[in-house]
């Protein structure tokens, strides 16, 4: 049983569970379950239910998957519960020995230089949220996708999201309800600053998840445009073969020529249509994970601007994050430093102007570009 067929039916497991109904787990990789009154008008089934779970199922089961409708009726049965939640992690935080070296791969900046001005203990709030994206084309597609920002360092956490996940998720891990006086936590974010983080963040993650549905996408387009362009090809050849002919009648070899063109042109149109991606993307849960971290804090220092930075190591995960992007949230750790108001960017935050030439900071100059004016 694969780890995500595991996850899918304990998932299915617990909710149907809580709803009140009794739940037994079946090999291969199934589970049957008899419903209350309730929960059978909730998913439209009647009182015995069997669900499988991967490529083999248990005998008269229904297969459940991440393109499947069970996990909207089971999400539908569940409601608002599990939605939002807050945990508390304490422990024991170990040392950091040569942070140094971390930093050496952890942090690459082209345009300036940073030193490590300190290593202290600290904690951090971490916003965890679990997506659903479905993108539909000639073909549909449905997955789940995770995306964690450190609130205080606004460090994207792709390197071990999961880990964090998992950690939580384990019914072992022992999860304090409260965090002790004296931690100073960093404050939440608005909803507006979470909101614009979010809009920048996930499009390129889902857009890499959803690579091997857009190449195979492609290809089909691709070929039937070059079918539609052989057809109409040979349409507009044999056309001019005609008008080659004595007597022939040039006039009417014209209308079909155009009428050719005009529907050569409708084909395309369709294709490009039929093909066309419309992705969305709904948030499922979020966690708020509060726990110890190793801050280390470093002076970056461009031209004659300087300011202060931090990143965190994890100790559940151990390791680095990555540095902060102010625009994007990318996870790459390759940097540039702006001068205007020394934001710390991924490079394709601070391209150059497809107009102009100019390069500038989408921090700064979220709109368009300072220069010419030309749409960011």
């Amino acid at each position: 049983m694969t780890p995500s067929s595991r996850r899918l039916r304990e998932f299915a497991a617990g909710v149907l569970a809580e709803a009140g109904a009794l739940v037994e787990r079946l090999e291969p990789e199934g589970l049957e379950a008899l419903l209350p009154a309730p929960v059978q008008q909730a998913l439209q089934t009647p009182d015995w239910l069997r669900l499988g779970f991967a490529a083999e199922l248990p005998p008269a089961a229904q297969r459940v998957s991440l393109e499947s409708e069970w996990l909207t009726r089971l999400g539908g049965l569940l409601g608002a519960r599990g939605r939002r939640a807050t945990c508390v992690w304490p422990m024991v935080l170990p040392p950091l020995p040569q942070p140094e070296r971390l930093l050496e791969h952890g942090l690459i900046l082209h345009n300036a230089v940073y030193r490590l001005s300190g290593v202290r203990p600290a904690w951090t709030r971490y916003r965890l949220l679990v997506c659903r994206y479905s993108a539909i084309s000639d073909e549909k597609r449905e997955g789940i996708i995770t995306f964690g920002i450190n609130l205080a360092t606004g460090s994207a956490l792709d390197p071990f999201v999961d880990v964090l996940l998992a950690a939580v998720a384990d019914d072992a891990t022992p999860l304090e309800a409260s965090v002790p006086s004296e931690v100073e936590l960093p404050p939440d974010w608005p909803v507006a600053r979470l909101h614009a983080c979010l809009t920048r963040a996930l499009p390129a993650r889902v857009r890499a998840h959803l690579q091997p549905f857009i190449s195979g996408m492609q290809r089909r387009l691709d070929r039937d445009l070059a079918q539609v362009f052989e057809y109409y090809s040979g349409l507009r050849q044999e056309a001019w073969q005609r008008l080659q002919r004595p007597g022939a009648d040039a006039a009417r070899e014209q209308v079909r020529l155009e009428a050719a063109e005009r529907e050569y042109h409708a084909k395309v149109a369709d294709l490009r249509q039929k093909y066309a991606l419309r992705v969305t993307v709904e948030l499922s849960q979020t966690l708020e994970l509060l726990m110890p971290v190793q801050r280390l804090n470093l002076l970056i220092r461009r031209r004659k601007g300087e300011r202060q930075i931090a990143m965190d190591w994890n100790p559940l995960a151990r390791k680095l994050e990555p540095p902060p992007c102010e625009w994007s949230s990318t996870a790459e750790v390759t940097r540039l430093v702006c001068d205007e108001a020394l934001h710390l960017v991924s490079p394709p935050a601070q391209a150059p102007c497809t107009q102009c030439s100019r390069a500038y900071c989408r921090v700064c100059h979220p709109r368009q570009c300072p220069k010419c004016g030309q749409a960011g």
